[in-house]
């Protein structure tokens, strides 16, 4: 059985948010919040967030071990990018771009349907 979340439209670049979630992929969930916990990264705590949501879901079905999970599935995807410029001198203009994040979690139970 598989238990997933999203975070849609995180305010941070998906090259950010993909440091953080290459130290949890493939951990046991307690393992991974324990590390999320210790991470000085912005984005280990919208990670951390994800997980916590699809562990609730997990928690309202009386059919699994909630300590036997996993994390099957971690994956960050580019988001829309907000895009405007700043004036420079010699009217000139430097673009800013403002990146979001598409976090994915699923949760499985342990030695049952991994992918990576």
């Amino acid at each position: 059985m598989e238990f997933k979340s999203t975070h849609r439209y995180a305010r941070i670049s998906p090259r950010k948010a993909r440091y953080v979630v290459d130290l949890v992929r493939g951990k046991s969930v307690n393992d991974a919040l324990r590390i999320l916990r210790v991470t000085h990264k912005r984005a280990s705590y919208m990670v951390d967030k994800v997980i916590r949501a699809a562990l609730s879901a997990a928690n309202n079905n009386i059919d699994v071990d909630v300590d036997s999970l996993v994390l099957a599935q971690i994956l960050v995807d580019c988001g829309p990018t907000r895009k405007w410029h700043r004036t420079r001198p010699r009217g000139m203009a430097a673009p800013i771009l403002k990146r979001t994040s598409h976090i994915t979690v699923v949760l499985s139970e342990k030695g049952k349907n991994l992918s990576v």
